[in-house]
């Protein structure tokens, strides 16, 4: 099974993977230089300085607001090469659904589609499902006179993003147990939806929700936009028997930040598709996802699938060690370590102090990590501060290490 997943990094736009090759020698240059015929527009080596924006040290992980990841020159190449031609973008689309098919070896009958981040393919998919293939539905949207009107959560599972299911105009009907969920069925269902990462707060897990689905004959929804890695997740929720799932392209898959995926069954992708941009007159027509990030998505996903993930696993509990090992020698100052069980399920440090040792609250250190220079990033943890390093680039970890030590040697308590 692992190996059969396996693909080479060249396997897709594979010419251009010798193009980005170049390119990583190409980034430790001042400028980076784009051709287009004999004309050559230099850019400067951060192009964020020149608008007055401060760039930041991210080691709290793939946040949207810090925008997402930084993609590989794999990525960006093709990208680039994406922008040269026009393309009929449906098209584009089932051809591109086709190609992740196929990387992620999906069910028979199963495809994808490349959205505008999870968000857009939540309410593309609920969309489809609403209003299948009937053109008068897709224009009427969100008035659901004529379609059903319901989707069944679990009340632990409400959560910022079935905005974007409340956006087609259903009613979200909450359920606790598998009882309320046998009497929450009725002809005006339409779906059943499951938040991933709130997997544990639920009484009814994620495999048990999609055999509950096929019991009652309804099609079950799972987002899962964070949740990778494990990479296995990108094809768990689907042979669970999931009818629709979907993934943010722009966090560790290492996508455009605009991109995601939706995955499913023939049909449902087909029905979402019709919903949204480029299709007019449809709810998700602002959702415009372009053909850049289309080429972009599926040149990403086979790059993750193909990656050495135990030695990146590895790489990333290195960098925190290294953090760890100089933070610790200043006194009171400790760390620990865990895992997610899930979304952003990487290697994780939590950094705590005596405050009788050293006067700083957690606050206090956040912000003065994201005033120093480079600004630093971290997350908040119940009593210091957390992070992670698997969006940290090369010698980073380092300089989070010393501007750690600066900042608590700076508020040592005097003995």
């Amino acid at each position: 099974m692992k190996s059969a997943r396996k693909w080479n990094r060249r396997g897709f736009l594979g010419g251009l993977g010798v193009m980005a090759g170049s390119a990583l020698s190409v980034r430790k240059l001042r400028a980076h230089v784009q051709r287009r015929g004999t004309a050559a527009l230099v850019y400067p080596s951060n192009v964020y300085e020149e608008l007055g924006v401060t760039t930041v040290i991210n080691g709290q992980g793939t946040m949207t607001m810090l925008g997402g990841s930084v993609i590989p020159p794999e990525v960006e190449a093709a990208m680039e090469a994406a922008s040269r031609h026009y393309v009929h973008l449906p098209d584009l689309e089932v051809a591109a659904g086709k190609r992740i098919a196929q990387i992620l070896k999906l069910p028979e009958g199963y495809t994808g589609l490349v959205t505008s981040g999870a968000a857009g393919a939540i309410q593309c998919g609920y969309s489809g499902v609403l209003t299948k293939d009937n053109p008068e539905f897709i224009k009427q949207l969100p008035d659901l006179t004529g379609m059903k009107s319901e989707v069944i959560i679990q009340k632990s599972h409400r959560y910022p993003f079935d905005h974007q299911i409340r956006a087609t105009g259903v009613k979200l009907v909450e359920i606790v147990t598998p009882d309320d969920l046998r009497k929450a069925v009725s002809p005006r269902t339409a779906m059943m939806h499951f938040s991933n990462y709130l997997n544990a707060a639920g009484e009814i897990k994620v495999d048990e929700w999609a055999r509950l689905s096929k019991q009652y004959h309804l099609p079950c929804f799972n987002d899962a936009a964070a949740d990778t890695p494990p990479v296995s997740h990108l094809w768990d929720y689907t042979n669970m028997g999931y009818d629709l799932v979907t993934f943010s392209g722009g966090k560790a898959i290492r996508g455009p930040q605009c991109a995601g995926l939706l995955l499913g069954r023939n049909d449902l992708i087909h029905y979402a598709l019709l919903n949204n941009s480029p299709y007019e007159d449809t709810l998700g027509r602002g959702q415009k996802v372009g053909k850049e990030e289309i080429v972009g998505m599926v040149k990403a996903l086979e790059l993750f699938v193909s990656e050495d993930h135990h030695a990146l696993t590895e790489e990333w509990w290195r960098r925190l060690d290294t953090i760890t090992r100089q933070i610790t020698k200043v006194p009171g100052v400790t760390a620990a370590y865990y895992v997610p069980d899930i979304a952003n399920h990487v290697p994780t440090m939590e950094i705590n102090w005596d405050p009788r040792r050293i006067s700083l609250t957690s606050d206090q250190a956040l912000e003065l990590l994201k005033n120093s220079k480079p600004s630093i990033i971290l997350g908040r943890s119940r009593a210091g501060m957390e992070m992670n390093s698997f969006m940290l680039q090369p010698g980073e970890d380092r300089i989070i290490a010393q501007q750690l030590v600066k900042i608590f040697r700076t508020h040592q308590v005097s003995a």
